[in-house]
């Protein structure tokens, strides 16, 4: 029973050190693979320039919001029946 319990915990100690030696490969491969340069590029025109501007538009042409939204009693579309003991 003792060699059994001794090859189960070796086992168990070679499977972890397997899967974090696999974890430690994927994070090396995944920085050197990457094509990430590190540092951002800026690009400048001659000029600055701005999106279009917008107008206000008068408080005499905007509607106000109903106080309560129209809606309707929501009805299923399926029309099964349900099955025994479920009513």
């Amino acid at each position: 029973m003792g060699l059994l319990q001794m090859n189960s915990r070796k086992l168990k100690v070679i499977s972890a050190a397997a899967g974090a030696s696999a974890v430690v490969a994927m994070g090396a491969l995944t920085a050197v693979l990457s094509e990430d340069s590190g540092s951002a590029t800026v690009v400048s025109g001659p000029e600055m320039t701005l999106g279009d501007t917008t107008t206000i538009q008068q408080a005499s042409t905007i509607e106000k919001a109903a106080s309560t939204p129209e809606t309707t009693m929501a009805v299923p579309e399926d029309t099964a029946t349900p099955p025994d003991g479920f009513r």
